[in-house]
C-alpha cells in the first residue's frame, strides 16, 4: 500500500504521534502499516490470540510495530490517538479510559477520510438495513459505464485505506458503509449518500433503535448535492431533515410507485427521474426499464432507483445508468435462482439474515415454500410472518432458533403446514430442501431467506447458501 496521495499536512498530523490500533483484522493491520509507514508509534492491541492473531502480530512486529494480544482493554501509555477496528463496541474498557483520558477515537474510514489528499476523488454514500452492497455494486457499473474511473469500496471490495492512499487514480468512490463505521467516522462528508431502509438491526451493539438510526443518519452530515432516502421508510427522510447539510444539498426520494417532483420511481415497468431533469414538475427522463434490473424483484429495483439517484447527482447520463444496470451481476447468495425442478424454482437468498431482509425476499414470490430458521440474533418474527402468511404454501424450519419462527406461524398462519427439523447439523440442508420438494407444486418457489444468522449450522451465510444449491442439485441428479 503506497502513501504517495498522502499530502505534507496529513503527514504531519500522525508523523510522531502515538497511535493505538484496536483490532487486527481486514482494517487493523492495514490501519497499523499505513500509520506505521506515516511515522506514526503504532501499538497494536488486540482481545484474541489465535493463532491468525499470532500470524497477523509477527508480520506488524517485523516492521517495527508494538502488538499487545489478548489484552484489548488497557490504554497504552501516552496513547494521543486511538484507531478503532469498526465492530468495536463503543462501552469497551479500552474507550472509556480514552475518553477519560480526552483522547479521540476514529474508525478506518475516518482514518481514510482524514488522509485524503487535495485533489481525492469525492465519495457517494450508502447504508441501510439491508441492500446496501448490491446498491454500491450497482452505482459503481453505472459510474463505469459513464466513464468514469471508479471503485466499490467500504464494506466491500477496494479498502477504503487502498483507495485513498494507493496509486490508482478515480474520479469518485460507491461507498459502503455499516452503521458500525458510521460511528466512528465524525468527519465524513460525501458529496451525496443514501439510507436505503431502517429496520432493527445490530441493537446489542448500538444499544438501542434511536442509536442505531443516529449512527446511520450520519452519513447525511455536511452532504453537498444529494441526500437520497426511501419514500416508503419515513425513518429515512426523517434523517435527511435532521442532517445539517450544505446550503443547495437537495432531498432526493426513490419510490416503487409513480415519482413525485424530486423523486426516482416506476411508471409502466419505466425506471424514471423527475429529481435530475429541468421543469421537474412536468418532465421525467426514462433511465431503465424494470427488466433491465438483475433479479427483477421489488427490493432490488428500489437498490436501482437509490443507485440511479446518486449516479444522477454525480452527473451520470441517463444512458449510463441503464448500461450500468444491464452490466450488473448479482453477488452469490442475494436472490440467487438455482434451478428449475419440475416447474419449481429453487432459489438462494442466504444473505436474508434478518427480517427486514427475508420480508423483501418473501415479497418477491407469490406462492413460496419457506425455508428458514437458524440464529435470531434477538428478533421476532410476528410482523415478518403476518406481512408474508398469504404467499406460503409450506414451511420448513431449521437451525437453533426455528421455535421462534415457529410460534410465529401458528399465531399468524396456523393453515400453513410447518415441517420443524430438530437439526442444527449441516447435512439439514439436503433434508430441508426435500422436504420443501414435497411441500411444492408446479410455480412455487422453494426460497431460502432464513431470516436468522447462520452461525448456529454453518461458517457464514455464503456456506449455508452452498450447502443449499448443492442440495438442490442433488435433488436434480435424482438424489
Amino acid at each position: 500500500m503506497g502513501s504517495g496521495k498522502v499530502t505534507s499536512t496529513v503527514s504531519s498530523m500522525v508523523k510522531g504521534k502515538r497511535i493505538t490500533v484496536a483490532g487486527l483484522g481486514v482494517s487493523g493491520v492495514p490501519a497499523a502499516k499505513v500509520l506505521h509507514g506515516l511515522g506514526a508509534h503504532v501499538t497494536v492491541v488486540n482481545d484474541g490470540a489465535d493463532e491468525r492473531a499470532r500470524d497477523q502480530a509477527a508480520e506488524l512486529e517485523a516492521l517495527g510495530v508494538t502488538v499487545r494480544l489478548g489484552d484489548g482493554a488497557t490504554l497504552p501509555e501516552g496513547t494521543e490517538l486511538i484507531v478503532t477496528a469498526p465492530g468495536w463496541k463503543p462501552d469497551k474498557p479500552l474507550f472509556t479510559a480514552a475518553a477519560e483520558a480526552g483522547v479521540p477515537i476514529w474508525g478506518d474510514v475516518e482514518l481514510a477520510w482524514r488522509l485524503r489528499g487535495p485533489d481525492a476523488a469525492p465519495w457517494l454514500a450508502v447504508t441501510g438495513t439491508n441492500g446496501k452492497t448490491t446498491t454500491v455494486q450497482m452505482l459503481a457499473s453505472m459510474l463505469r459505464a459513464a466513464g468514469l474511473r471508479t471503485a466499490a469500496v467500504g464494506n466491500i471490495g477496494v479498502s477504503l485505506l487502498d483507495a485513498v492512499l494507493g496509486e490508482e487514480r478515480y474520479d469518485v468512490l460507491a461507498v459502503e458503509l455499516s452503521s458500525y463505521q458510521l460511528h466512528w467516522a465524525p468527519s465524513l462528508r460525501a458529496h451525496s449518500a443514501a439510507v436505503l431502509n431502517l429496520a432493527p438491526d445490530h441493537l446489542d451493539w448500538h444499544g438501542s433503535m434511536e442509536a442505531y438510526a443516529a449512527d446511520k443518519g450520519r452519513i447525511y452530515e455536511g452532504n453537498r448535492v444529494a441526500c437520497v432516502y426511501n419514500a416508503a421508510d419515513k425513518a429515512t427522510e426523517d434523517l435527511v431533515r435532521a442532517a445539517d447539510v450544505e446550503e443547495g444539498c437537495r432531498a432526493i426520494g426513490f419510490t416503487l410507485g409513480t415519482p413525485a417532483p424530486s423523486q426516482l420511481g416506476v411508471v409502466d415497468g419505466i425506471l424514471v427521474d423527475r429529481a435530475f431533469v429541468a421543469d421537474r414538475h412536468h418532465n421525467a427522463q426514462e433511465l431503465a426499464e424494470v427488466s433491465d434490473v438483475s433479479p427483477p424483484a421489488p427490493h432490488n429495483i428500489a437498490n436501482a432507483l437509490a443507485a440511479a439517484a446518486l449516479a444522477r447527482a454525480f452527473g451520470v447520463p441517463p444512458t449510463a445508468v441503464r448500461d450500468g444496470l444491464r452490466a450488473f451481476t448479482p453477488d452469490a447468495h442475494r436472490i440467487a435462482l438455482v434451478d428449475d425442478l419440475d416447474g419449481v424454482a429453487y432459489v438462494d437468498d442466504s444473505k436474508a439474515t434478518n427480517t427486514h431482509a427475508a420480508e423483501a425476499s418473501l415479497a418477491a414470490y407469490d406462492s413460496i415454500v419457506w425455508i428458514a430458521g437458524g440464529l435470531a440474533k434477538g428478533a421476532t418474527f410476528d410482523e415478518l410472518v403476518a406481512k408474508s402468511a398469504k404467499r406460503l404454501r409450506g414451511v420448513v424450519l431449521i437451525g437453533a432458533d426455528r421455535a421462534l419462527i415457529r410460534d410465529a406461524l401458528a399465531r399468524h398462519a396456523p393453515e400453513v403446514p410447518v415441517v420443524d427439523l430438530d437439526r442444527t447439523d449441516t447435512g439439514a440442508m439436503l433434508a430441508a430442501v426435500r422436504e420443501a420438494r414435497r411441500l411444492a407444486v408446479t410455480g412455487d418457489t422453494v426460497l431460502l431467506a432464513p431470516a436468522c444468522a447462520s452461525m448456529d449450522m454453518f461458517a457464514n451465510y455464503n456456506k449455508r447458501g452452498d450447502a443449499f444449491a448443492e442440495a438442490v442439485r442433488e435433488l436434480g441428479a435424482g438424489a
